[in-house]
C-alpha cells in the first residue's frame, strides 16, 4: 500500500533576511515545533563569487539556527580560520568578500550539487538537517533573483554596494532582476493558502534589501494581499535608527523619514498588524487612525532571552488579531505585546 506523504501545513510563516530576521527566527523556532513554522528566506543577495554560488541570508539563518554562527560579526561561522582566503590574497585574487575555510566548504558543496541538478530548496533543507536544524528553511524560489542597487555611483550588484562599497554610495532605487518570472517555492505558496495558517510574520529586516525581493515575486505579493491569516510586521527601526545595517540611511536617501511608522506605511497594501518598540509607541496613533492594529514590545534583541520574548509577544499579538478584510469583528487598535498574558 502506498502511503501519501503528509502535507506540510505550518501555523506560522516567517519572511526574513539579514541578521535581525535571523534573530527573530531563533525566537520563533524556540516557541514553535518543526511542523508549525516555515521560514521563507530572501535570495536577492545571492551571487557568484570565485566560481561559487554564495547565499548569504540562507547561510546566516542556517548557521544561526544550528548554533554555529559568529555572533561578533553577525555573518559566517564562529571559530573560523582563513587559510584559503590568505592564500588567494597571496596569489592576487579577490578578497573583498570574506569567506572562511569552514564557510567555503558549504559553498563548494552547494555549487557542486546545484550543478548536478539539485534544487536550492532541497539542498538548503538537507544541509540544515545535517547541521542539526529542526525547522524548515525555504529559499523563496529555486530560480535566481538578484538585487541591484541604483546609486549615484551607478547600478551596483547588491554585494558590491553592501560589502565592497560599504553602503557608501547614495541610493536612488532598487531592481530585483529575475523576480517577475521566478517561480515561488511551492512550500511557501501552499503554506500561504493553507487553512491551518494562523499568521504571516515579516521579521525586522531591511524592507528594501531583505523583504522587497520576496514581495517582488508577483504571486507571493498577491497571496499576502488575500491571505486569510493576519500579516504582521515587526519594525526594523527604533527611535529613527536602524537596529543594524543601512535601513535608516537608505530611507533618508530615498526621501523617506526613517521611522517605524514609515515602514508600516510601506507595507500597508497587505499589513494587518504592526509591532513597534516601546520607545516608538507615540507613532502608533496615526497608524491606528488608518485602521492598523499595533502592539508595543522590546524589539532590540541582545540575547537569546530577548529573541524568545519578542517571538512570544508577536505570536500572542497574532493570536488576538482579527483580519479586517476577512472578519466583521473589529480588533483592538493597540495592545502592549510586551505585557500581554
Amino acid at each position: 500500500m502506498t502511503v501519501e506523504p503528509k502535507p506540510f501545513e505550518p501555523r506560522i510563516v516567517a519572511l526574513t533576511g539579514g541578521v535581525g530576521g535571523a534573530k527573530l527566527a531563533v525566537g520563533l523556532a524556540h516557541c514553535l515545533g518543526s511542523d508549525d513554522l516555515l521560514i521563507a528566506v530572501n535570495i536577492g543577495d545571492d551571487f557568484e563569487h570565485l566560481g561559487l554560488t554564495i547565499c548569504p541570508d540562507l547561510d546566516t539563518l542556517t548557521y544561526t539556527l544550528a548554533g554555529l554562527n559568529d555572533p561578533q560579526h553577525g555573518w559566517g561561522r564562529r571559530d573560523e580560520t582563513w587559510s584559503v582566503l590568505d592564500t588567494i590574497e597571496k596569489l592576487g585574487g579577490e578578497t573583498w568578500f570574506r569567506l572562511g575555510d569552514r564557510d567555503l566548504a558549504l559553498h563548494l558543496e552547494r555549487t557542486r550539487r546545484l550543478r548536478q541538478g539539485e534544487s536550492l530548496a532541497h539542498f538548503t533543507l538537507s544541509i540544515g538537517r545535517r547541521l542539526g536544524v529542526r525547522h524548515i528553511i525555504a529559499p523563496i524560489s529555486n530560480d535566481p533573483v538578484r538585487t541591484f542597487v541604483e546609486t549615484d555611483a551607478g547600478l551596483l550588484p547588491f554585494q558590491d554596494y553592501f560589502v565592497r562599497s560599504r553602503c557608501e554610495p547614495q541610493v536612488t532605487g532598487f531592481r530585483y532582476e529575475g523576480a517577475s518570472t521566478a517561480e515561488p517555492n511551492t512550500m511557501l505558496i501552499d503554506a500561504l493558502s493553507s487553512p491551518r495558517l494562523e499568521a504571516v510574520i515579516i521579521c525586522p529586516s531591511n524592507p528594501f534589501l531583505s523583504i522587497d525581493p520576496i514581495l517582488a515575486l508577483p504571486l507571493v505579493k498577491r497571496k499576502l494581499e488575500t491571505c486569510a491569516a493576519p500579516v504582521i510586521a515587526i519594525s526594523p527601526i527604533i527611535g529613527g535608527q536602524a537596529v543594524k545595517g543601512p535601513t535608516a540611511k537608505m530611507m533618508t536617501e530615498l526621501k523617506m523619514k526613517p521611522s517605524a511608522k514609515t515602514v508600516a506605511r510601506y507595507y500597508e497594501d497587505f499589513l494587518d498588524g504592526y509591532v513597534l518598540d516601546h520607545s516608538d509607541q507615540h507613532e502608533a496613533d496615526a497608524l491606528q487612525e488608518s485602521g492598523l492594529t499595533t502592539a508595543a514590545a522590546q524589539i532590540l534583541m541582545k540575547s537569546d532571552a530577548d529573541k524568545i520574548a519578542l517571538a512570544r509577544a508577536v505570536l500572542a499579538f497574532a493570536d488576538g488579531l482579527d483580519v479586517s478584510r476577512n472578519s466583521t469583528q473589529a480588533a483592538p487598535n493597540s495592545v502592549d505585546a510586551g505585557r500581554r498574558p
